[in-house]
């Protein structure tokens, strides 16, 4: 008897440590499947008109769930079952302020989307941050961060939209000139917080008063970058905002500048970088300010003469290099993006993972 109690506690033991092992022992909760979705994306492409595409190989059947709440979309209505890799057409949703579809495998964890456009008038680069895919296979938390170009514009329905997001905290990366030009319109129950990226550098942000060459003008766009990772007020402005990302009191958040491209492009670029977002898909987000901005800035081109139209259409957009320019000076100066994002801003990658990913690495 004596010996068959010691085999089955020796078994137990064992048992027990085979489960530790697995991370299933007393006081660790198992991991949950990740999530299995190599790419996805929604847009919308119309009232109630959105076109929805995912690529799971290997993941087996896609059901799509549609909900006008992200923490809770419900699996009430759905919308379609298609393989692992498809591109869905959907139309004859109600009008809402915003759409969520909840892509569910059959092997793996769901996955929660959205148009990041939020398509307002007074503010057409106005987007989520979320929804990129990292390099270990989670996903940026959407309906957290949004960037933007000016508030000052926002139409009372735009106001209204804006505000049933939740914002808490709008981060204006402008200048004292351009507030006061334009104060923003902070939604209700928003606090407004100031980070001037060029206050001390000496940039200019009047158009007009930079028209020169157009090869000038895309070499002080290339220095305005450079500017935005070297200057003591940038520096000092854009590590407020990542404090203010980095703390959940302050989420949602919504960070602008006057058209959302440079400044603001810049800070995207940071953030999504430290949250482990590949590089070209960080440039894909840099570069989507020109198909929000330059529309705005079409009857001013159309208005002037070729040659100053020619002068004027860099200042007006992104450019990859625009982008190279920062990263390339942040690599000069900190050694890689990593080290800026650390000593430059203070920013701890593995903190702002933690809150702003979803799904596990896989």
């Amino acid at each position: 008897m004596a010996a068959a109690k010691r085999t089955t506690a020796a078994l137990l033991v064992g048992l027990l440590a085979a489960l530790s092992l697995l991370g299933c022992g007393a006081g660790a909760a198992p991991e949950g499947p990740s999530i299995p979705f190599l790419a996805a994306a929604v847009t919308e492409a119309g009232p109630g008109a959105f076109t929805i595409s995912w690529q799971a190989p290997g993941a087996g059947q896609v059901t799509v769930y549609a909900g006008t709440d992200p923490a809770r979309v419900g699996r009430t209505r759905q919308l379609a079952v298609g393989a692992g890799s498809e591109t869905r057409q959907v139309t004859g949703l109600p009008a809402a302020d915003r759409w969520w579809f909840e892509l569910v495998p059959a092997t793996g964890q769901s996955l929660v989307l959205a148009d990041r456009s939020l398509h307002l008038a007074g503010a057409p680069n106005f987007r989520d941050l979320g929804g990129y895919r990292t390099q270990d296979g989670r996903w940026v938390r959407m309906g957290v961060l949004y960037r933007s170009d000016q508030l000052d514009k926002l139409t009372d329905a735009d106001l209204a939209k804006v505000t049933r997001l939740g914002i808490r905290t709008v981060v204006d990366l402008r200048t004292a000139a351009e507030r006061s030009a334009g104060p923003d319109r902070v939604p209700a129950g928003a606090r407004g917080q100031v980070e001037d990226v060029l206050a001390g550098s000496g940039v200019s942000t009047d158009i007009a008063g930079q028209l020169s060459a157009a090869a000038a003008a895309t070499d002080t766009m290339r220095a305005v970058e450079r500017v935005m990772v070297d200057s003591p007020g940038a520096r000092s402005a854009y590590r407020g905002l990542v404090a203010a990302v980095a703390d959940p009191g302050d989420r949602p958040l919504v960070f602008h500048c006057t058209a959302g491209k440079d400044r603001t492009g810049w800070a995207s670029a940071s953030i999504l970088t430290a949250l482990g977002v590949p590089e070209q898909a960080v440039l894909d987000d840099y570069l989507r300010s020109n198909t929000y901005v330059l529309p705005k800035y079409a009857p001013l081109l159309a208005a002037l003469p070729a040659a100053k139209a020619a002068q004027a259409r860099p200042l007006l957009e992104v450019r990859p290099e625009y982008l190279r320019a920062g990263t390339d000076e942040a690599a000069l100066r900190y050694g890689s993006m990593d080290g800026y994002l650390r000593q430059a801003l203070g920013a701890s990658p593995d903190q702002l993972r933690g809150e702003l990913l979803v799904g596990r690495p896989g």
